[in-house]
């Protein structure tokens, strides 16, 4: 255990890639036997104390670098249960000390290059560029202080190739990039719908459950490798959308991608006619079946996912620089997470999403309708809603079985009144449809309620009476 935080090192130290000299390996040396102990330092090579709030985010099994997942919590982490969350550490000591605006601040994955290697070398060049001087009559003064500090960090942390800040990035002046961004913006009350990728190798089960949804939802949403299980690629379920003319919104997670092939997806994406990319960070691998694939795996997160689309459409550059000259028109979207650790710390994590590019919000699943709607109002304090399109997840409870499940999801809450209900009903299906029904009926007049996002999970079939029974019509328009 770190001595400036409760959580501890998830894995040894990095080692760089390649031999350095003598004088770097020794300092090296020295900053990994000093930041170990007191930080659980893994030696990443760009470090990001100064913005977390002197607790190192690589302790993080994700190895997150712009805030907790949706699975997050006061109590522990989700991944190890024997560990804190490091983030809700982060963003509880940054409120302590008033430094949670650092937190909005999109910081840059890691430079494989210089992980292994020290830190330290990057704050004497800052100096000398400063100049020694100037720093110190800069941290003197009460005044200039708290600016100067910043200025000398930030340059170290984030490189020229990044470049990330805390600003809002909204969308420059466009025509609707999809169908769907083009009914959110004229006022719609839209309806989107999962449609389980299937685990067989035809477009068949796609082909037929889209066109049993066609009239009944606004887009498809299609899932990437959900729970770390292997199905039918998200790119492909979207691009056979397409070519059944159902709009799609294709899923990215970050688990399963380095950020070379992201890039590449995206251009093939919207070569594809696919025009709505959800950007995740994944369930971890421990949520998969056994053998569990390797999980220190994640090269990028959902932020910088978000971050490095945009950057693609709005200022048609690669991550490495290059110009993309055809940029992918693409509406960016993300999950939001209503009941992962507490209201106020997830308001600043998904403002960070919207600052960094993201235009709508399909959240994970709602039925405590009165803890929505706080979350609701800590966006609402941010002055994130209004900036986003806002659909909540729903998800029809199928039987007690499924509730018990479903309540066990890491970032979902069940009300026990939900629970009782369907343990006392003589029909437990049809409770949960009428369960389901009450529930939209209250969260589609919530204020900054854009839409309605239905998760069947493989009950696709449901979805055309929840959509007619509800009163969501396509067409409808917000209040």
């Amino acid at each position: 255990m770190s001595i400036f935080t409760r959580g501890r090192r998830w894995q040894k130290a990095y080692l760089p890639f390649r031999k350095l000299p003598l004088s770097h390996r020794a300092l090296a040396f020295v900053e990994r036997n000093i930041k170990g102990p007191l930080f659980g330092c893994r030696m990443c090579g760009n470090c990001l104390l100064q913005e977390t709030a002197l607790i190192c985010p690589m302790e993080c099994p994700k190895g997150m670098r712009n805030g907790p997942c949706g699975g997050s919590t006061p109590e522990h982490c989700y991944v190890d249960e024997t560990r804190p969350c490091i983030w809700y550490k982060i963003y509880e000591r940054a409120e302590k000390w008033g430094r949670t605006g650092q937190l909005l601040e999109v910081l840059p994955p890691l430079d494989w290059d210089k992980v292994g290697t020290d830190t330290w070398a990057d704050g004497f060049k800052q100096i000398k560029k400063m100049g020694l001087g100037h720093l110190l009559k800069g941290l003197i003064n009460s005044d200039t202080r708290s600016a100067t500090w910043d200025q000398f960090f930030r340059e170290i942390r984030q490189p020229q190739w990044w470049q990330g800040d805390d600003k809002p990035h909204p969308a420059p002046a466009h025509e609707p990039y999809s169908t769907l961004e083009a009914k959110l913006r004229e006022g719609r009350f839209v309806v989107t719908a999962e449609i389980a990728p299937p685990l067989i190798a035809t477009p068949d089960d796609i082909i037929r459950k889209g066109n049993m949804l066609r009239d009944y939802i606004d887009a498809a949403n299609f899932t990437d490798n959900p729970s770390a299980k292997p199905r039918m690629s998200s790119l492909a379920c979207s691009a056979i959308a397409v070519q059944n003319g159902i709009e799609p919104v294709m899923q990215i997670a970050a688990r399963d991608r380095t950020r070379t092939g992201l890039q590449g997806e995206v251009l093939g994406a919207a070569a594809l006619g696919i025009r709505n990319i959800l950007c995740i960070t994944g369930d971890h691998p421990r949520s998969g079946p056994s053998p569990n694939g390797r999980m220190d795996i994640w090269d990028v997160d959902a932020v910088q996912i978000i971050w490095m689309i945009r950057r693609m459409r709005d200022e048609g550059r690669f991550l490495d620089g290059r110009e993309i000259k055809v940029r992918p028109p693409v509406f960016i979207g993300a999950a939001g997470s209503p009941f992962a650790s507490t209201d106020r710390f997830q308001a600043i994590r998904e403002e960070k999403k919207v600052n960094a590019g993201a235009q709508f919000f399909q959240t994970q699943l709602v039925y405590d309708v009165e803890g929505f709607e706080r979350y609701l109002g800590a966006l609402d304090e941010r002055g994130v809603l209004g900036r986003v399109f806002v659909l909540p997840g729903i998800t029809p409870l199928r039987s007690l079985r499924a509730v018990q499940a479903i309540g066990s999801v890491p970032g979902v809450r069940m009300p026990r009144q939900i629970v009782e209900r369907m343990e006392k009903s003589a029909d437990p299906q049809e409770e949960g449809i009428q369960i389901t029904l009450e529930i939209i009926d209250r969260v589609k007049k919530l204020p900054g309620v854009n839409g309605i996002h239905i998760m069947a999970i493989g009950w696709e079939s449901i979805v055309p009476r929840l959509v007619t029974e509800s009163g969501l019509r396509k067409g409808e328009t917000t209040s």
